[in-house]
């Protein structure tokens, strides 16, 4: 059902540059496939090559452990958005649907961003 849901607000979206259905879904699935894209699996995998210390982890909102659901609810946080959670740290939020959108579907340019973020450490989930 949320891929059919996500179908029609992607399809009638008003602003779909600045308030896209799904700005996570642009990135790693470009738009309206259900398999990842190429691009996304590529980018995923030069963080594994990287030695990184970030794992790259999605997670559906109707996947999310007890914690990061408190977190989440906790912040007034909106989906999608990207969490990082450090080594002996709590959850923090790294960026939110409203810097996602302005990747416009690029997953390298979406890594690149991330990097910078969590240069001062920590895991992105």
């Amino acid at each position: 059902m949320g891929k059919l849901s996500y179908g029609y607000r992607k399809l009638t979206a008003k602003d779909p540059d600045s308030k896209p259905a799904c700005a996570a879904c642009d990135i790693t699935h470009g738009g309206l496939h259900l398999d990842e894209t190429a691009q996304w699996k590529a980018a995923k995998a030069e963080v594994v090559r990287s030695g990184a210390v970030a794992d790259v982890k999605q997670f559906h909102r109707d996947e999310l452990d007890g914690e990061t659901k408190t977190f989440v609810q906790s912040q007034g946080l909106h989906f999608p958005m990207v969490l990082a959670k450090g080594d002996g740290s709590g959850l923090r939020s790294v960026m939110e649907s409203e810097e996602l959108a302005t990747f416009k579907g690029d997953p390298q340019a979406f890594m690149q961003k991330l990097r910078q973020k969590l240069e001062g450490g920590g895991s992105a989930i």
